[in-house]
């Protein structure tokens, strides 16, 4: 097991773990389209996820060009509106960009400060350069640096992507902790030879019996604490 003390460089997945993706979709998805009942606003967030997760899976399958995060949430909002009959041009184009206005999990804002007084630390986001810009500013998240899978043209798990943060970091992937509520980007990590931590959310994907991470935290206030404690 690698000890925690030999982490120089910690990165942090941003959608699902340092922010609430669901239920921020699911409040702009309530106000444009108000008279939804909760089971309707349910079904129109899960075509939004769905068709989110599918393009990306076909990008990385090599089935579609690379496209940003702002065409894809565009053509899930537009889904959104044709399902609910949503005709007003303003209000579809202000739902395609709820990914830019997502909340914190309670936690976020204070670990990331704390932990960024003794570590360089850096956010890798599937969400396009100019809309981890704006997440960020609206979440109030603050970074040393905040990368982009934009800028190799990929979606995580792709390997590049992590290979991207691993560069930036400058040290050994071995002395790279990557942070993520999702066990499926955690994995992409080990591949790259990163050190992992699984840290729970309400939502996310945990992870299986067969996976081994070299840590696991009930929240980012442990993860702060075990990383201090060195």
């Amino acid at each position: 097991m690698a000890e925690i003390r030999e982490i120089e460089v910690v990165v942090f997945d941003v959608l699902g773990t340092l922010v609430d993706e669901a239920s921020g979709l699911r409040t702009e998805i309530r106000d444009a389209v108000p008279a939804s009942e909760d089971a309707s606003v349910d079904e129109l967030l899960t075509s939004w996820q769905q068709h989110v997760e599918r393009e990306q899976q076909r990008i990385g399958q090599g089935h579609r060009a690379y496209v940003n995060t702002e065409i894809i949430d565009g053509e899930a909002a537009q889904r959104v509106a044709d399902h609910a009959r949503l005709a007003d041009p303003a209000t579809i184009a202000r739902l395609a960009a709820a990914g830019q206005r997502l909340p914190p999990w309670g936690d976020s804002v204070a670990g990331l400060e704390r932990l960024a007084q003794h570590f360089p630390v850096l956010g890798l986001s599937n969400a396009s350069r100019t809309a981890l810009l704006r997440l960020n500013a609206h979440a109030g998240l603050r970074w040393h640096q905040a990368l982009s899978s934009e800028a190799v043209l990929a979606y995580k798990p792709a390997p590049e992507v992590y290979q991207l943060a691993i560069d930036t970091a400058g040290c050994p992937p071995e002395r790279v902790l990557m942070v993520a509520a999702h066990a499926w980007d955690l994995r992409g990590a080990q591949v790259r030879g990163m050190r992992t931590a699984y840290v729970q959310r309400p939502v996310g994907d945990p992870p299986t019996s067969s996976d081994v991470f070299n840590w696991r935290f009930n929240g980012l206030d442990e993860l702060v604490t075990a990383l201090m404690a060195r």
